[in-house]
């Protein structure tokens, strides 16, 4: 195999196009194409994303496209050191940024990625620039580890990573005369001063909070939770459905943040003592917009802040990308096609009902139909359907809004959720009257929504003239198309797949799949949600059993022989599928009764 030049140097296109050739990866037609094509054009860039920009795939099977991670890692091994791949989720900047300046780090065009007590990683794209290597290890005392890193993430993070430490270290320095690193903003709010002089005076929190939201939007999250402790402040996101820790700031830069979302959501800032609601409206990177509702808490340490991220392509989705199998969908189009009645989801929150509801309206809001919607609070504005939300600070509740809509001539509710016996009684009135509802009730599973009515003091006549059918919801994290791997099933895993399906009776699949981690995953194994349904559709023989001492487990053995499947048989169906793991369905769906 043809060898580097060890001597300094920066890496070359011919020289890299050669090493290519050389393994086999490329063609030489291939590569002399490059090159000619490169002919007058600026020679000082790095070779890997121009070599990236062509697309060209592997000769070596399975023929992988070489896209820029892939040549990097390749690299790395062609040189003999670890391939990094640079993640913000596990780097303190804060600590990385002192180990040397930015000029310095761009001068050489590296970046340190890790440090502790004895050793100093820093991330390279040119392996054999090592002049930087000497001086570093003699000002940090400390051993210096070389790994390479895509050029391409090392500009943009070497950007980010000292800017943000930059507005951190001025934002904390801004307030360290104050108790609470609140009063001179609060004094500015109380001057009546402007949002823009604001802006202008503190610019630092700005670029915190700008970051904070482009970062949480790249890497898929719901939810950002700014979190306050004794000595600092916690960011972290959730991403399909787990919780990540990002990052730890000083108590004073976490109250400006707030301060300045508040600000944005239109909340009182002042006030810290109540919990409070608020809006804002912003845009990606890409010129996406994207809703975040904000919800702050007064915690012991200070004001907890959570902003669930809203993108209107993912609230309303195709079914089949929801999870629907064609049973799950026949079950439930069945019940969505009637022209009056109630139809309910259940789960616990978080589990999706929302989105199968808007999906759900999103088909059906012809312009044939008026659908009206009352929620608390609306998720997302569709302009498809007229919504209201519930205000309770202008006693304007569930059960005061549907009252109103029934005014409003509508064909088809949504009621957010049926809290009470007089919403209920609302909801059966408006199906009595010739419409369809829709609505949502936190149970385990489908059969308990009829013994919680009746819990709620819903008589059992009226739930046999109006409830059309119960769908309860789980979501499971999917696996990584392109990381996860087929694996035959060892004992244990066959231990895991009987106590899924037990009493059930169900063949075990000849393999299953295991999640792995890659690039493109983050490492996870997983890449986003999809759901697991157990639809009970009402039926005479149902009706019969619904009494004021309802037996909920009879109730359930006589949906499953009319063909309803308990939430652990649709999430084992996804398990052999390939589509998700026994783990993940074990831990959300209940087990049966």
């Amino acid at each position: 195999m043809e060898q580097m030049s060890m001597h300094e140097h920066k890496l070359t296109l011919p020289e890299i196009l050669g090493l290519l050739v050389a393994d086999g990866m490329i063609s030489q037609v291939a590569a002399d194409a490059l090159i000619a094509d490169r002919r007058g054009q600026r020679q000082d860039v790095h070779p890997l994303p121009v070599i990236a920009g062509r697309n060209m795939k592997s000769l070596h099977p399975p023929h992988k496209t070489l896209h820029l991670d892939a040549l990097t890692e390749w690299l790395a091994g062609r040189v003999g050191l670890e391939y990094y791949h640079i993640d913000p989720m596990k780097i303190d900047f804060a600590v990385v940024t002192e180990i040397m300046s930015s000029d310095y780090a761009a001068r050489f065009g590296i970046l340190p990625v890790q440090v502790t007590a004895t050793e100093v990683v820093i991330a390279t794209s040119e392996p054999f620039l090592r002049d930087w290597e000497k001086v570093l290890k003699h000002t940090q005392r400390r051993d210096i580890r070389r790994v390479v890193a895509s050029p391409e993430d090392i500009s943009r993070y070497l950007v980010e990573f000292y800017n943000l430490a930059r507005s951190v270290k001025n934002a904390a320095q801004t307030n360290k005369h104050n108790k609470s690193g609140q009063a001179s903003f609060e004094q500015l709010v109380e001057l009546g001063k402007t949002k823009q002089q604001f802006d202008a005076n503190d610019q630092h929190i700005v670029t915190i909070v700008d970051w904070l939201w482009q970062y949480a939007f790249e890497q898929r999250a719901s939810d950002i939770h700014i979190e306050p402790r004794r000595d600092l402040g916690l960011v972290r996101f959730r991403i399909d459905g787990v919780l990540h820790q990002v990052y730890q700031i000083p108590m004073s830069v976490m109250v400006a943040m707030t301060s300045r979302i508040k600000l944005l959501g239109r909340m009182d800032v002042i006030e810290k003592r109540r919990p409070q609601d608020g809006r804002i409206k912003t845009r990606t990177a890409d010129g996406q917009e994207v809703e975040l509702r904000l919800s702050t808490l007064p915690t012991a340490f200070g004001e907890k802040l959570v902003m669930r991220i809203f993108d209107p392509e993912v609230l309303v989705r195709d079914f089949s990308e929801l999870g629907f199998s064609d049973e799950d969908r026949a079950r439930w189009d069945k019940m969505t096609a009637q022209p009056n009645g109630i139809i309910l989801v259940t789960g616990p929150t978080g589990s999706g009902k929302t989105t199968t509801l808007y999906s759900t309206l999103k088909q059906l809001a012809t312009p044939e139909v008026n659908v009206c919607t009352i929620e608390d609070p609306i998720e997302m504005v569709e302009p498809a359907f007229n919504q209201m939300q519930v205000q309770s600070n202008l006693d304007l509740h569930f059960v005061d809004g549907l009252r109103a809509l029934m005014r409003q001539d509508p064909d088809i509710i949504m009621i957010g959720e049926i809290r009470d016996l007089e919403t209920a009684d609302m909801a059966i009135q408006a199906a009595l009257t010739g419409h369809l509802v829709l609505s949502t009730l936190h149970t385990n599973d489908a059969p308990s929504a009829i013994s919680r009515l009746l819990d709620l003091g819903v008589a059992p006549f009226m739930i046999n003239a109006t409830v059309l059918g119960i769908m309860a919801q789980r979501l499971v994290r999917t696996l990584c198309p392109h990381c996860k791997q087929p694996l035959a099933a060892q004992a244990e895993e066959n231990e895991l797949w009987d106590n899924l399906v037990t009493p059930w009776k169900t063949s075990r699949p000849p393999q299953l799949h295991h999640q792995v981690g890659c690039l493109e995953c983050r490492m996870t194994g997983y890449t986003g949600r999809i759901g697991i349904y157990e639809i009970l559709l009402m039926s005479p023989e149902l009706r019969k059993l619904v009494t004021p001492t309802t037996d909920v487990a009879l109730v359930r053995e006589v949906a499953y022989r009319e063909g309803m499947k308990p939430l652990r048989i649709s999430g084992a169906m996804k398990v052999a599928a390939g589509t998700t793991t026994l783990e993940e369905v074990i831990k959300v769906a209940p087990p049966a009764n």
